[in-house]
């Protein structure tokens, strides 16, 4: 099969495309022949960090395709099921920059005949992300669902990346209230797309004073990509049993927290990373996206306020530096092509 492999971490100039053995499924595993791979910030960060092993790695946690076949203990019906993956990559070899690739037949979620693959490939880490971003203020159920968060309101600050697109789109489906924070027009124009009640440009508007109009007591949710950044103004609109959710690194910086005014408060601060979170808590995020994704939803493109960037295999990485220099929208590999 075609894959790209990388036998040393560094740059993505470490990413070749050439032949590997089509991997076969163990027992309790699925082979899947894929036709989207989903790029993500934690593929580029472990290429450059983690040591790949003696026979190389392919890249990619997230991707879509057909279940080509199964290994023992797995029920023979998955075969021709159209699925979506998560972690494929997580402490395997094999990713999903591949036209194969073998996961545990509980990494496969079924996509049903009307979603597309495209939209298979973009779920995964963004939206588990978003989904336990949600779920983990005492004020909040742990579930999400039509009418869980109604009477709700949401801050999603970065409203127009990956995982801040997935939380709008989940939330709304929540009947929560979003509100987004952006840095500029064309962003606002993305998070109001996604389904935001409310955006705000921080370079533009004071967030503390623009979030207390809307919510004078605060909102039960935040879903935060720069948490050094921004922890004074999430001190100041988290509410009474809310909870603040830290999902992405500022590159080694820290985070500095009034104490008292989050003790009255008694809210919650949590770093968020889905490979380590209960495994519990995994498989709700996986049943309640996918149920977002069956009750349709959940959308990509332009429209949806996620613009698709659509590499070939061949030009893996270049989809990798496009994640690397923070490309807006969603970055996935037509492994077909």
């Amino acid at each position: 099969m075609r894959a790209i492999t990388y036998t040393q971490s560094g740059g993505p100039d470490v990413l070749t495309l050439g032949d590997r053995p089509t991997p076969e499924p163990g027992p309790g595993e699925v082979l899947v022949r894929l036709a989207f791979s989903g790029v993500n910030p934690t593929d580029w960060k472990s290429r450059t960090n983690a040591d790949p092993g003696s026979g190389g790695k392919v890249p990619n946690q997230d991707g879509a395709g057909t279940v080509e076949a199964v290994g023992r203990g797995v029920d023979p019906v998955l075969v021709g099921e159209r699925v979506w993956i998560w972690e494929a990559a997580y402490q395997r070899p094999h990713g999903t920059a591949a036209e194969y690739t073998v996961v545990p037949a509980r990494q496969t979620v079924p996509l049903g005949a009307a979603p597309s693959f495209e939209l298979g490939a973009a779920l995964g880490i963004p939206f588990l992300t978003a989904h336990r971003c949600l779920t983990l203020a005492e004020s909040v159920p742990d579930r999400i669902g039509p009418g869980s968060l109604a009477g709700r309101t949401v801050l999603v600050q970065g409203g127009a990346g990956a995982v801040g697109n997935a939380a709008i789109q989940l939330a709304r489906w929540a009947d929560a209230t979003v509100i987004a924070t952006v840095s500029g027009p064309e962003k606002a124009q993305l998070a109001a797309a996604a389904g935001a009640d409310h955006v705000i440009n921080y370079k533009a508007q004071d967030v503390v004073a623009e979030v207390t109009k809307i919510v004078p007591h605060g909102v039960e949710a935040i879903v935060e990509v720069s948490a050094a950044a921004n922890s004074g103004v999430d001190a100041q609109v988290i509410g009474q049993h809310g909870a603040v959710a830290m999902y992405a690194d500022d590159g080694g910086a820290e985070v500095t927290i009034p104490v008292r005014l989050q003790m009255t408060r008694n809210a919650r601060w949590q770093f968020v990373l889905v490979y380590t979170e209960p495994v519990r808590a995994k498989e709700i995020g996986v049943e309640d996206v996918n149920a977002a994704v069956q009750d349709g939803a959940v959308r990509v493109g332009r429209e949806a306020g996620l613009p698709l960037h659509v590499f070939p295999l061949a030009e893996t990485a270049a989809a990798h530096q496009a994640v690397q220099d923070g490309a807006i929208g969603k970055v996935l590999i037509d492994v077909t092509a």
